[in-house]
């Protein structure tokens, strides 16, 4: 399975989804480790075992083992984070205060540029929903120096590959 794929598998009613992939697989505001890893960390976070496998496939031969294994960990660690932080920003009270008590040591040494694991972070954070990570990620990466635009092709990833996956769920159902 590829990104050609995956665009034939969507109804015509998600063309919008096809168009968007499509420009989003040719974009140059990311470097190729950094598209290659956002598309596959997002899918991996979107859930849908036909999208990670035809992303994988299209963008794993494309990066370095290294990168590859950091893009899957940034969606493994970012869905135990997401949901712990998610919890701590929407509660409150003194949950903040304490600390987290969960191993995150990939964070600190993810085998790649670390703007590029915070980037793919960031982007599984959008697609989880957590405001607070989002925010810490996006501080880091500007303090990094990556663009606006950076940050924003990455979660237009996010979204568009959320939205595919989504989309599919709905094809595979029965009518």
């Amino acid at each position: 399975m590829s990104i050609d794929s995956i665009k034939a598998a969507l109804p015509d009613y998600a063309k919008d989804l096809k168009l968007n992939l499509s420009s989003l697989a040719n974009d140059i505001v990311l470097t190729p480790q950094q598209l290659g890893g956002t598309f596959i960390a997002c899918a991996i976070a979107a859930r849908n075992p036909a999208v990670t496998h035809a992303l994988t496939a299209e963008y794993g031969p494309r990066l370095a083992p290294a990168a590859l294994e950091a893009a899957r960990a940034a969606a493994a660690i970012m869905g135990m984070n997401n949901v712990y932080y998610r919890f701590v920003h929407l509660v409150g009270g003194d949950y903040a205060k304490l600390p987290a008590r969960l191993r995150m040591n990939v964070i600190s040494n993810p085998g790649v540029d670390k703007v590029d694991f915070e980037l793919w972070a960031m982007a599984v954070s959008a697609i989880n929903g957590c405001g607070l990570c989002m925010e810490s990620h996006e501080r880091q990466l500007r303090a990094a120096g990556l663009t606006t635009e950076h940050v924003q092709t990455a979660v237009r990833i996010a979204a568009t590959v959320n939205a595919i996956a989504v989309t599919l769920e709905g094809v595979e159902l029965p009518a």
